[in-house]
């Protein structure tokens, strides 16, 4: 049989996450943001789950013409806009919307020749000092692009870097504002964090008072069941469900007395008799080698935690929290939820407890490892 290690792709969670934005911004259109191979879910995997979107965001031509070829006639929006000018070739050919964040990328529009004009996305950076124009060149970039035959439709966008936290949104928002105001095109401003914690405060806009979620927002790492601003809030807190589950078995037991050591390094000591399973799960799989004794795992449903260093292949977990006849065979769960129980471990537990976010677990889950759809 295969190694028992499997990473499950929910799409009713897909589903469900979709319409939590849907239902905190009731006015706006939702990119489903699908960067990183969906947050290392796979697109394809992903697709029906998110098919009800209204667009897709994402970075590379590559996973734009993945998109297409699923039968996507709606729109794909690259989210960092065009690497190099022969880039805008292949978006006029597949439709693609596309963030204008520099001078290089106008100056490439406008020597592009084509028949189809581009829907352009112009990035104002607000504070976040990542990529889009400073205010004081936002407004002539604004012009240049309005003069461009090459271009049909601007839109404006801006992304917030304290959405998740007590600094908050207001001095990028009232940054936006200063520039935007008087300007038309649609507005996109709000990411996963915005969309569940600030979605419904007020905006200008257009000369009216609208809200942040303005035309569209962008959810990302909510879409997959994460809480971007954990520990603050959890999953559960907005009303998010697991979109992926890795899990394995237990595939041996060693009897441990007071003093026996577990692992390379023996970074774990028993302070006295206890049961530690070895599960087939390592870093070579993705799981974080730097997780440290103490993260959480359910073993048949039951929290228990990882003990020892996490090796290539394996990882040792406590079995003391369960019955004395638990052993091989029994279902591990490194985050996401039981098959057997319903038990939920979130991704954003393990995470934490091995100091990162969500999104790098689930990003990096290894091709060796096996997937499956539900």
């Amino acid at each position: 049989m295969p190694r028992p290690i499997l990473a499950t792709v929910h799409l009713d969670a897909l589903r469900h996450n979709l319409n939590q934005a849907r239902l905190r911004a009731p006015d706006a259109q939702v990119w489903a943001v699908v960067k990183a191979n969906a947050y290392g879910h796979g697109i394809e995997r992903a697709f029906e789950g998110l098919r009800s979107a209204d667009g897709f965001a994402l970075l590379d031509l590559e996973e734009a013409q993945r998109i297409r070829a699923l039968d996507w006639r709606g729109p794909i929006l690259l989210l960092e806009g065009v690497f190099e000018p022969r880039d805008l070739e292949l978006c006029s050919r597949l439709g693609l919307w596309h963030t204008v964040h520099c001078t290089e990328q106008v100056d490439w529009l406008a020597a592009h020749k084509t028949q189809v004009p581009h829907r352009v996305f112009l990035k104002l950076n607000s504070g976040m000092n990542r990529l889009g124009f400073t205010p004081t060149a936002f407004r002539s970039a604004w012009a240049r692009l309005n003069a461009l035959p090459q271009v049909e439709e601007i839109s404006l966008m801006t992304h917030f870097s304290d959405a998740d936290g007590p600094r908050g949104i207001a001095h990028q928002v009232a940054a936006f504002e200063a520039v935007t105001a008087d300007l038309p095109g649609e507005r996109t401003l709000c990411n996963s964090a915005a969309i569940l914690r600030h979605a419904g405060s007020p905006l200008k806009g257009e000369g009216a008072v609208t809200t942040l979620a303005a035309d569209w927002v962008r959810e990302g790492i909510a879409l997959y069941g994460s809480a971007p601003d954990h520990p603050e809030n959890t999953a559960a807190s907005w009303r998010l469900l697991p979109a992926m589950t890795l899990s394995t078995k237990v595939i041996g037991v060693q009897s441990l007395r007071a003093g026996d050591t577990v692992g390379y390094g023996s970074a774990f000591t028993a302070d006295g008799p206890m049961r530690v399973g070895v599960i087939a799960c390592g870093y070579a799989d993705g799981y974080p080698r730097h997780a440290p004794t103490g993260t959480p795992v359910l073993v048949n449903g039951v929290r228990t935690r990882v003990v020892g260093r996490v090796s290539m292949d394996m990882i040792a977990v406590d079995l003391s929290p369960l019955d004395a006849s638990v052993g091989v065979g029994a279902e591990v769960v490194l985050w996401g939820v039981s098959p057997a129980t319903g038990a939920v471990l979130p991704v954003d537990e393990v995470a934490a407890s091995a100091g990162t976010i969500a999104y790098e677990l689930l990003c990096a889950v290894a091709q060796r490892v096996p997937f499956a759809v539900v």
